[in-house]
């Protein structure tokens, strides 16, 4: 594959080979002990870090949100600085908690008879402004646009009331409660009891004190997250993709058969710029799994389906697209369909690279890259576990064979990484004869696996294949864990870091 010239366009040539990275483990947030239950609410089912990789925010399955901020930058006082220092001691980036928030809560409709889990499916951050946090995050029906910044807490240091007088109610008192002291209409007073006044209008000793107030200051800051706005009731079947437009004013959230665009500003009116519902339900023979807006480009997005396919739509052509503009989908080998290729055939997420130029997609064997320039074929196919394919009757007995995992690029476009079972993930090179696969265990175990596996040879000049494993091999050497998946990860933007979610902890690795 071969880069464009611009910025982030990708790999270089094939006839420079960098060696593979090599992944170190960097954090942990929320790791369990042994033996430890993990309860369900608190399983990661979201990740995505801002453009500018110095937040990060997590979802669950109990509807809170969480978010994490950049430390080491701050330690050097800015980026600039730190790149100043000397590249010889390893940095990488480290996080800490910074807040979080309940975002989705249990619902029910009463209409249709259905529960709506509160489970956060997907997150993606807007753009900042005076210092504050934006972030749309959503569950199956309902998305929310959120804000979350620093506010000033004030707190009364100090009560300007004389020493020997008591504060209770917002009335002073004596401090003798033999003589209690009978306020006049003219300010005067008396030391008669409340009712028996007294026209004496002359001053008491020493005069009246001037008037004090108390003395409020602002000494600490809290983060307060608000929603700004709710967008409900625009689709009949669950949400399983929401994406921001590079205008910043709109984005878009797609279910199995609609793509409705909305702007930011207005959560009572969005419009349906795609759909596949045919008129007759029985009709139907693929959904939509997942959808993306163009990187650069306000006008280009791009969604899959469960039939394998990648749709690129230009929604300057008309307001409904159900044309696409051009359609990416691999040829299927002669003689090799089975009861389970259209199963694992299906596409469980999309991603464009920064340039814009390339697609990666996850199927559930595979990962595949894809150039927009050319539809006629993927230009790289990366084999997750392909030992798994005896076992795809196991795994369909199960429903493993359903489940939906996430996929990523790094910022110059050179790698991808994906997830798969006993809490490992994959990462591959995308340079065309450089056979990098690593894999990797989500664990803080200093004895964690790093694996090189290597490769097929190359399939043709424009598509390489890497990483196929030898068929009923496992990983660890042991039986393999198809309880323990690691389905959610995102590469940092601008550095080799990832993210990846194991249960309820968050894995941080850096390269």
């Amino acid at each position: 594959m071969k880069g464009n010239g611009a910025e982030g366009a990708g790999p270089p040539a094939e006839s420079s080979c960098p060696p593979p990275l090599e992944w170190k483990f960097s954090q942990v947030f929320g790791e369990r002990i042994a033996g430890e239950e993990v309860q369900e609410v608190d399983i990661i089912s979201a990740i995505e870090f801002d453009k500018s990789g110095d937040h990060l925010a997590t979802g669950d399955r109990g509807g809170r949100v969480v978010l994490f901020e950049r430390t080491d930058v701050k330690n050097y006082g800015s980026r600039k600085d730190m790149e100043k220092q000397d590249h010889s001691i390893s940095r990488h980036p480290e996080f800490r908690y910074k807040t979080e928030f309940q975002s989705h809560e249990p619902e029910f409709d009463y209409l249709k008879s259905l529960e709506i889990e509160e489970k956060i499916n997907k997150i993606k951050w807007c753009q900042t402004a005076n210092h504050a946090l934006f972030l749309l995050s959503t569950n199956d029906k309902t998305i929310k646009y959120w804000k979350v910044e620093e506010k000033k807490v004030k707190k009364i240091s100090e009560m300007n009331v004389d020493a020997f007088q008591a504060v209770g109610n917002g009335s002073i008192s004596s401090s003798s409660m033999t003589s209690p002291i009978g306020y006049l209409p003219n300010g005067g007073c008396s030391e008669r009891p409340y009712g028996h006044f007294s026209y004496d209008l002359s001053f008491p000793p020493g005069g009246f004190p001037s008037l004090r107030l108390p003395v409020v200051t602002s000494q600490e800051t809290s983060l307060i997250a608000r929603c700004r706005r709710i967008y409900s009731h625009a689709h009949d079947y669950h949400i399983n993709s929401i994406s921001n437009n590079s205008d910043g004013e709109t984005f878009i959230s797609a279910d199995d058969l609609r793509i409705n665009l909305w702007n930011l500003e207005i959560s009572n009116q969005s419009f349906n710029i795609v759909d596949v519902k045919p008129a007759n339900m029985e009709d139907l023979t693929e959904v939509i799994t997942s959808a993306e807006f163009h990187p650069t480009h306000c006008n280009m997005l791009a969604y899959s389906s469960s039939k394998g396919s990648i749709r690129l739509i230009d929604l300057r052509q008309s307001a409904l697209c159900d044309n696409h503009s051009k359609m990416f989908e691999e040829r299927e080998a002669p003689g090799s369909r089975s009861f389970f290729t259209e199963i694992i055939a299906s596409i469980s997420d999309i991603k464009f690279a920064r340039d814009g130029r390339h697609i990666l997609s996850r199927d559930y064997m595979t990962l595949k890259l894809w150039d927009i320039n050319m539809d006629s074929s993927p230009v790289a196919i990366f084999q997750v576990h392909e030992y798994l394919r005896p076992k795809l009757c196991d795994l369909y007995e199960n429903d493993s064979i359903f489940d939906k995992f996430d996929c990523c690029l790094s910022g110059d476009g050179m790698h991808v990484a994906t997830g798969s079972y006993s809490n490992l993930f994959r990462v591959f090179g995308c340079i065309p004869g450089c056979n990098e696969a690593t894999t990797l265990e989500a664990s803080k175990n200093p004895l964690r696996r790093q694996v090189q596996i290597p490769s097929r040879p190359a399939r043709s000049l424009n598509s390489f294949r890497q990483g196929a494993e030898s068929p009923g091999i496992d990983m660890n050497g042991n039986s393999y864990d198809f309880t323990t998946k690691l389905l959610h990860l995102a590469w940092h933007p601008s550095e080799n870091s990832v993210a990846c979610a194991a249960m309820n902890s968050l894995y941080m690795y850096y390269a």
